[in-house]
């Protein structure tokens, strides 16, 4: 428990010793949230979906956790390159152990993240349906967090070059994002788009959050509490596998 604390403790104080990093991480999603909020908001309303504000506003809580978790992956690549994985690695610790502690530790730096815009789309105009909710809401944002993060350090195990990392994340984190029903619903779309979407399991977390804090119902709040820990075992599996099998 010793070495899972440590390593939890340490991905939290590189977040906190990151000021442009963390104030990088709300300018997106605060960009979203105003641009699209506001932009599409009449557009929205005219087509007689309601606020537009508070269908957004779980989907951008959502993409915040998504980018923080999968980009905090990159450290591994950095702790590899300037001698400090080799480091940790040679500790009489479990390398399971190291890549949950790694894990917990960006997925709750992650799941702040989140907390964040939630704070912010609240004092833009969102307004959640029931308060009673907000618990069930960051056990969520904290399996979203938690599946994403360990996706994040399963690839960047595999990874040396640093600069490859960003490439191969933005082609996974962009159509993720975008085909989740983040920033439209997922009801009426082509076949094709639909199937891909089901099998995107950020669109579990989407439709979750969306269901708690604004009582829409698309998928269920059970089928999403399933997939995403289904996918949360699944992918800390593969990725404590591919960190085991780090060469130092």
């Amino acid at each position: 428990m010793g070495a899972l604390y440590i390593m939890w403790l340490r991905q939290i104080k590189r977040y906190w010793r990151s000021r442009a990093r963390m104030i990088g991480a709300i300018g997106q999603p605060l960009l979203f949230l105003v641009a699209l909020g506001f932009g599409f908001g009449p557009i929205y309303q005219k087509a007689g979906g309601g606020n537009y504000i508070d269908f957004l506003a779980p989907g951008i809580i959502a993409m915040s956790i998504l980018f923080t978790a999968m980009f905090g992956g990159i450290d591994v690549i950095w702790d590899r390159q300037f001698g400090f994985l080799k480091e940790t690695l040679v500790a009489p610790v479990s390398r399971i152990k190291i890549m949950i502690g790694r894990t917990l530790g960006g997925a709750t730096v992650a799941s702040f993240q989140g907390i964040i815009v939630l704070i912010i789309s609240i004092i833009i105009g969102f307004r959640p349906a029931n308060l009673l909710h907000i618990p069930t809401t960051l056990a969520l944002m904290f399996l979203i967090a938690l599946l994403f993060t360990g996706l994040g350090t399963a690839i960047a195990s595999r990874l040396e070059d640093m600069q490859a990392f960003p490439l191969i994340m933005n082609f996974l984190i962009m159509p993720i994002f975008f085909i989740s029903g983040a920033l439209f619903p997922l009801t009426g779309l082509p076949e094709a788009i639909s199937l891909v979407a089901r099998f995107n399991p950020l669109s579990y977390g989407v439709d979750g959050l969306r269901q708690v804090l604004t009582g829409v119902i698309h998928l269920g709040l059970m089928l999403d509490f399933g997939v995403l820990i289904g996918s949360v075992l699944i992918v800390g599996a593969i990725g404590s596998y591919l960190f085991s099998k780090i060469e130092i």
